[in-house]
């Protein structure tokens, strides 16, 4: 997954005690909210080694290996996300019946997510992001994927699956990496379906698809995403307001979540006269272990070096805290709060209740 821009910085507004409070108390009601994630599922592999030495061959480190490791990476961290709360999480996509297929699900099962609509197709496959790294820092980044659309065969497997189950959740998310699963009139029947039973669904759009995703309950986008559907660069509040309003329309959507890097992150929504600005702040990281807190929490700034999934939090936690009864404000104020706790870590990533609200608690009153 290539790192966004607006993921480099996450707002932690100050925030009255009161509303701290009743931010910790939505905590406990994410535990057991039934969601759906439907999208381009990956693997994230780690092959961690030592390096000490250029290659005689060219002016590259030597690594010498040491590990392996792996984790869920696209759709599937934003499963992992939501599962790490509490929720009880159900999976939607499809693997290559390939040795990588097998470890993506072994690590859902790891993760304790369903994966009865996760189907094996022949003839893809299992999309792969391999990084290599050394001495704390990524060397490289290796991708094996294809973005050929499913099979009609297999499109119409997936629906039924993700159909039948429908009936029993709270909210889908549909995370859209581009990688031939989601298409205009898949987007299209998801989102109609969905909207028949009073389905909220949550999108991480792609800018390939320019009339997909209507009517969905938010949808989250940075602000490169968002310039480029509104066609023009978003360079202050007003353009960025201008913007989630267009999108609004646009998209046919009751809310857009625009991420902005270092200008924090903006919440339009269709009901409300002015969009709420959430401000950012950084941490210093360096690499170290996937998934390991890596910062001096007594630094006052933090530059992200490693941002693998980051946005996944955003999308995963906002649409838990919604299904949850959280407010639009409130479950960006957290799902923002997580990703400050995500960013923290290396590598893909997630947050615990306990993290969440340790993190709530560091927030100046």
């Amino acid at each position: 997954m290539q790192a966004d821009p607006y993921d480099l910085f996450f707002p932690m507004p100050s925030t009255p005690k009161s509303d701290t409070r009743r931010l910790k108390s939505l905590i406990p009601r994410l535990r057991g909210k039934r969601i759906a994630v439907l999208g381009d599922l990956m693997l994230d592999r780690y092959l961690w080694g030592t390096a000490s030495r250029l290659s005689p061959e060219a002016a590259v480190p030597v690594v010498d290996f040491v590990e392996q490791s792996e984790g869920l990476g696209g759709a599937g961290n934003v499963a992992a996300n939501l599962a790490a709360l509490g929720a009880r999480v159900e999976c939607f996509g499809t693997i290559g019946n390939d040795e990588a297929g097998t470890a993506l699900r072994n690590c859902l099962h790891a993760s304790k997510i369903t994966e009865k609509g996760v189907l094996s197709d022949r003839s893809r496959m299992t999309a792969v992001k391999t990084r290599i790294i050394a001495r704390h820092q990524q060397v490289v980044r290796v991708d094996r994927e294809r973005r050929e659309p499913l099979r009609p065969e297999t499109e119409e497997r997936l629906l039924r699956s993700l159909f039948i189950a429908l009936k029993r959740l709270d909210a889908l998310v549909l995370s859209d990496y581009d990688k031939g699963l989601v298409t205009d009139n898949f987007a299209e029947r998801v989102l109609s379906a969905c909207h028949q039973l009073r389905i909220p669904v949550f999108v991480k759009p792609k800018t390939s698809r320019l009339y997909a995703y209507r009517g969905a309950r938010v949808i989250v986008c940075n602000a490169k995403e968002a310039g480029f559907f509104v066609t023009r660069s978003l360079a202050d509040d007003k353009s960025v307001e201008e913007a989630g309003r267009a999108l609004l329309a646009h998209f046919g959507c009751g809310a857009v979540l625009i991420t902005r890097g270092e200008k924090g992150m903006s919440l339009i929504e269709e009901t409300a006269s002015r969009p709420l600005h959430l401000p950012a702040t950084g941490f210093e990281v360096t690499y170290a272990r996937v998934g390991q807190p890596g910062i001096d929490r007594n630094s006052t700034g933090r530059q992200v070096f490693d941002v693998t999934g980051a946005g996944d939090t955003v999308l995963s936690v906002l649409a838990l805290a919604a299904a949850a009864g959280a407010s639009l404000p409130e479950a960006a104020f957290l799902a923002n709060t997580a990703a400050g706790v995500v960013v923290s870590k290396l590598g893909t990533a997630t947050v615990t209740p306990q993290e969440l609200t340790h993190a709530l608690d560091d927030i100046r009153p």
